[in-house]
């Protein structure tokens, strides 16, 4: 396996030299505790635990995976030691409300514990992560007694959380689900049914699991507008050693992420309280899809990152071949195979969406935090911001993400294949991100039709603004314009292509999903190419300034550099393909795919 390396400097150099992270804190209620010095204090400690306690159990994860049995899930061996360190260190606290336990810290500050985690063990990672969904859905939906109950049992970390959604006959339209929620006299509910694919349903780290479920009433409306919102706790808190009708009937044997348990989870008469008003259980629900999809997210530029560190060291140490233009390695057999135009080609794709989607998430965290200022204009901004971006996130970063890991891989070449190296694990572990959480197709359908034209670009003008005053700002500026000109042009062709789609889809509205996908990574291109442009002018000025790091900002140049040159021209098939329309994908009869 590669060894995990924290990279802080990356991490810093995008939160504090390009997002002005210290001056984002200053300016935030819950940022004032959040110092410099107290910020790099969290951010060392918290690289030691994942590389000294996570990252050896990730391949341990891999091989053993979970095993099953009537009493309940075994998680593989260290995983649940690791999880009593993580809740001594008091990890999960970070960034929840002091009201409840919690340390008050800004959220995005959580977020760069997110990363670590789950670039040393997305599996073990998991297991906590789905926790802070279940926070959010309780801090924005639920009572007072439910938050004192069940939410400061979660930040603590006694407790873990999950989202039960998923049934076996349906998956993203969730209108079909048949659970059932049975109102008693007692003001509680009996659940009933089964959810399929849940993560950490059920395991041994924690001492209970609560549950978040959607489920329907008697006499419900059909469809989406008839779902309600129910915790339902493995163990009632009034009956901490019986069990409240909620098991794991089965754990899913899957192709990757063995560590965390993916399981069938079976509901029978099991007592549920409502969350919120009854048949509003989606949006609810929404609060909880949303930190979750931006945690997918993450897996992607975590498994970008677990890529890029091990084919960096293996194209250094592997010796092949001499390089075309002369000997570079004359005391040995053949030169590394990092100085080869085609590894290059690879290690600079998997740096180049690695570095700039990090950018984009944290820049989306900042965002996140403004979601809690007291100035109701600030959180109608944000908001409209976060719809945007937020499918831009999961979607984008996880195909990047997905494309890093196997250019990570084909760096080894048969070697990546085999499992002592890491690489195909780490492959495999990247799949499902493209998957949970919405599909690729489902986050491509919710940004173009949902958020874009639904709202005649509202949510999209916030961003775009943002982008435009930047190249206005920066227009004179002659050291940065083989960036600036292209962003502009860029910039402006997004929104041109945005409203020629809609004109469309006026006429056919199949145009919507035909275009859908093109149209979510051109959007991701663009936003990359807007945070490469931000990178590089950090890192000219840095060099202009004088700095000890001069070949690390160099390379942010020439790395911005090989984007705009090597990577954002996808943007162009992707719109080539947006603008062949419909009719190339809808035209054939399903009969003529063939007799299969």
């Amino acid at each position: 396996m590669p060894e995990y390396k924290a990279p802080l400097r990356d991490i810093r150099f995008v939160r504090n030299e390009v997002l002005g992270f210290e001056e984002h804190y200053a300016n935030l209620p819950e940022g004032q505790d959040a110092t410099p010095d107290m910020v790099d204090a969290i951010m060392e400690e918290g690289a030691k635990f994942c590389e000294q306690v996570l990252s050896p159990l990730n391949r341990v994860g891999d091989e053993e995976g979970c095993t099953w049995a009537e009493e309940g899930v075994r998680t593989p061996t260290g995983f649940k030691e690791a999880y009593q360190q993580f809740v001594e260190g008091g990890w999960p606290s970070l960034s929840s409300d002091v009201e409840h336990g919690g340390q008050g810290l800004p959220s995005s500050l959580g977020l760069v514990l997110s990363e670590m985690m789950g670039e040393a063990n997305w599996s073990w990672g998991m297991y906590p992560g789905l926790s802070h969904g279940a926070m959010n859905t309780l801090e924005a939906h639920g009572t007072d007694e439910q938050k004192e109950t069940y939410l400061t049992r979660l930040i603590s970390g006694e407790w873990t959380g999950t989202m039960c959604l998923t049934e076996s006959h349906c998956g993203t339209d969730l209108g079909m689900l048949k659970t059932r929620a049975v109102p008693q006299e007692d003001g509680t509910y009996r659940i009933t049914g089964t959810k399929i694919f849940i993560s950490a349903g059920e395991h041994d780290m924690a001492e209970n699991i609560v549950h978040i479920v959607l489920a329907r009433l008697p006499g419900a409306p059909e469809g989406t507008k008839g779902i309600s919102l129910f915790i339902v706790p493995r163990h009632r808190p009034d009956a901490p050693g019986e069990t409240n009708g909620v098991s794991c009937g089965s754990i899913e044997h899957k192709m990757g992420i063995h560590g965390n348990a993916t399981c069938v989870m079976n509901f029978d008469d099991a007592t549920g309280y409502l969350i919120g008003e009854v048949n509003k259980g989606l949006n609810h629900m929404f609060t909880f899809m949303n930190s979750a999809r931006l945690g997918t997210g993450i897996q992607g530029l975590a498994h970008a990152e677990v890529a890029y560190q091990g084919a960096v060291r293996y194209a250094r140490d592997r010796l092949q071949m001499r390089s075309l233009s002369g000997v570079k390695n004359p005391d040995g057999p053949a030169d590394p195979i990092i100085v080869h135009p085609d590894v290059r080609r690879m290690l600079l794709t998997i740096k180049a969406l690695t570095e700039g989607n990090r950018a984009l998430v944290y820049y989306v965290a900042q965002i996140a935090d403004l979601m809690k200022s007291p100035d109701e204009d600030v959180r109608k901004q944000a908001d409209l911001e976060m719809s945007f971006l937020t499918p831009i996130v999961k979607a984008f970063m996880t195909e990047t993400g997905f494309e890093a890991a196997n250019h990570g891989l084909q760096c080894y070449g048969g070697h990546g294949f085999i499992s002592e190296w890491g690489m195909e694990q780490n492959v495999r572990d990247c799949r499902i991100a493209m998957l949970y959480e919405g599909t690729t197709g489902i986050q491509a359908l919710d940004l173009l039709g949902r958020k874009v034209l639904m709202t005649q670009g509202a949510t999209m003008r916030p961003f775009t603004k943002v982008v435009h005053k930047f190249c206005q700002a920066q227009a004179d500026n002659g050291e940065l314009q083989e960036f600036i000109k292209p962003l502009t042009a860029l910039n402006k062709e997004w929104g041109d292509l945005t409203m020629q789609i809609g004109m469309k889809a006026m006429q056919n509205k199949e145009e919507v999903g035909a275009a859908s996908v093109d149209y979510l990574m051109y959007s991701g291109y663009a936003c990359l190419a807007y945070f490469w442009a931000r990178m590089a002018l950090t890192a000219k000025e840095a060099l202009a300034n004088g700095t000890t790091e001069e070949g690390f900002y160099k390379a942010k140049i020439q790395t911005a550099q090989f984007y705009f040159q090597r990577l954002l021209p996808r943007a162009q098939m992707h719109k080539a393909c947006i603008e062949s329309g419909a009719d190339n994908l809808m035209a054939m009869r399903e009969e003529d795919f063939g007799d299969v």
